[in-house]
């Protein structure tokens, strides 16, 4: 979203319309006249992580007794080996598919790095072939080169490779001679498809003031060329700085505070690229212990608890709200009413909760260190206490006795968690599969690492995203997870055909391929592409 500001009433310069929204109205100009006419523009971007950072910050004033100050967060190479590692799930920006995969290869060390990988992996400079001649450049295999001696001003911290809108002024300033005001418009222009004339005008004094400077003919044809063929994804400085000051806050708060970064971000959804179960499990895997939701020990967000069993003595108890049907107003009405006793005073003091609501809870494991009941006797007792939709015959109040049911298994009880909250703290899918699958030879997200480059290898997990961008000519990537972290799949044309159906609608994959490891990030180039019949899934997040 965004608005304008005027200094009349907008209705005297403007025309207007009201908004889908109540009580909200729209200009019927777009961004390009509003700016012709003078009107100055403010683009509002919402950004769930954010309210992750503020969240993050009460909680560990609540919880360990001292204000973080974000303005004010130490440098340490700690955070930066973190991103080297591509240790990123939930990290701002830098959690995708694409940026984890170029972390480990530009390597990170200071916070100017970190301003230089938000703007570079962006559809723009991928197809424009930016990325890989930064890298290269970065680490040493590529010399660092101009165009031009003049040009070493405007691109000398990139290392030759624009990225940033404030270059293109900047270069249009050194080789041509532009005023500030000058090189803005030319700016505008390369970047609009509604300017050809004044871009023409532009072009005219652009080459002229370079002549003056001794830059002509082919030399001067290719930096025009260069300018405008990233004018149009050049990414404003100023807007990359303030995503690298969010990227290195959430970073630090993920490596000193774990827990508190994962029960922020779970009380910030949604935002982000990774589900709430693969965060919850990227917790786990560092050192945190997180508990299912407890009708008496919950908020109805999460929140931390005092836990020795967790390596930084914070577990997260998932929240009343994070169960299905219950919602965020009932949450907070059925944590002002605690504590219960019984599934019978719960329903009499919460009278909105309806009998499938009742359920989730006892599904969710939400009754059993509260009432001592386990799962299968709760969903009995929500049965017999909850408000159902077909009332009882009257005088008959249930059965006065509970049958003895058998408790559930540990596959039991996650189906059960994925079902009522999407999360299973404890028991991912592939755990009740690992038996079956070390027998097939499959390797574990975990044991990748050890294989070596170009080796064919089998692995196993749930698909968590499949993507297929524009820039990757026709290549599908397909996400996996296992219990033990997660596994990149690139899926070529070609056998996304051989597997259309499997690759797009199974729920979780086995896959045979190739290990790809050179450059420090392991991908599995797929040859092969079978279902696995996982106990429980979680749903993939496609072509987003």
């Amino acid at each position: 979203g965004g608005m304008v500001m005027c200094d009349r009433p907008i209705i005297e310069v403007c025309p207007v319309e009201w908004g889908r929204m109540a009580n909200r109205s729209v200009l019927q100009w777009d961004k390009d006249d509003c700016a012709a006419a003078g009107l100055v523009k403010f683009d509002l971007l919402g950004l769930g992580m954010l309210s992750a950072l503020s969240n993050a910050v009460s909680l560990i004033s609540e919880h360990r007794g001292y204000e973080l100050d974000l303005a004010t967060i130490p440098q340490e190479d700690d955070v930066y080996s973190m991103l080297c590692r591509a240790d990123t799930v939930g990290v701002f920006q830098v959690e995708s598919r694409a940026q984890m995969s170029t972390l480990p290869r530009l390597k990170p060390r200071r916070f100017y790095d970190l301003v230089v990988e938000i703007a570079l992996i962006r559809p723009g400079p991928i197809q424009g072939g930016s990325v890989h001649p930064y890298i290269r450049r970065r680490n040493g295999l590529e010399p660092i080169t101009y165009l031009h001696p003049l040009l070493e001003n405007s691109l000398g911290k990139t290392l030759g490779v624009p990225l940033f809108q404030e270059q293109l002024m900047q270069m249009a300033i050194d080789v041509a001679g532009f005023t500030a005001s000058e090189a803005d418009q030319l700016r505008q222009a390369m970047g609009s498809k509604r300017s050809q004339a004044r871009m023409e005008r532009l072009k005219v004094r652009l080459y002229q003031g370079m002549a003056e400077r001794g830059i002509t003919d082919a030399i001067a044809d290719e930096i025009f060329l260069k300018m405008a063929a990233f004018a149009n994804y050049g990414f404003p400085e100023s807007h990359s700085v303030s995503f690298a000051y969010l990227v290195y806050s959430s970073s630090y708060i993920k490596l000193h505070e774990p827990a508190v970064f994962c029960a922020a971000l779970l009380n910030a959804q949604p935002m982000g690229f990774w589900s709430p179960h693969t965060l919850v499990r990227d917790a786990r895997r560092h050192g945190v212990v997180v508990r299912t939701p407890d009708i008496n020990a919950s908020g109805h967000e999460a929140t931390l608890e005092v836990c020795s069993e967790s390596e930084t003595g914070l577990a997260v108890r998932l929240g009343v709200g994070s169960v299905r049907g219950i919602g965020s107003e009932l949450a907070r009405d059925i944590a002002s009413h605690r504590p219960y006793t019984s599934i019978e005073e719960l329903v009499a003091r919460v009278p909105a909760l309806s009998r499938k609501q009742v359920e989730a809870l006892a599904t969710a494991g939400a009754f059993t260190d509260s009432f001592g009941d386990d799962r299968r006797h709760a969903l009995w007792e929500a049965g017999a206490h909850g408000h159902g939709d077909v009332a009882h015959l009257h005088g008959i109040m249930g059965l006065n006795s509970r049958p003895t049911l058998p408790g559930m298994e540990p596959v039991e009880e996650a189906i059960a968690d994925l079902w009522a909250t999407g999360i299973s703290p404890d028991g991912h899918p592939t755990i009740f599969l690992r038996e079956q699958l070390a027998a097939k030879g499959v390797v574990t997200a975990d044991g990748l690492p050890a294989v070596p480059h170009k080796d064919r290898v089998l692995v196993a997990g749930i698909v968590t995203h499949r993507q297929r961008p524009m820039s990757a000519r026709g290549a599908t990537f397909i996400s996996l997870e296992d219990e033990t972290g997660l596994i990149n799949v690139v899926c070529s044309k070609g056998c996304w055909a051989r597997y259309r159906s499997v690759a797009r609608d199974a729920s979780a994959l086995l896959v045979r391929g190739r290990v790809e490891s050179a450059t420090g990030v392991i991908n599995i180039v797929a040859e092969q592409l079978l279902p696995l019949f996982a106990p429980a899934t979680i749903p993939s997040r496609d072509f987003r």
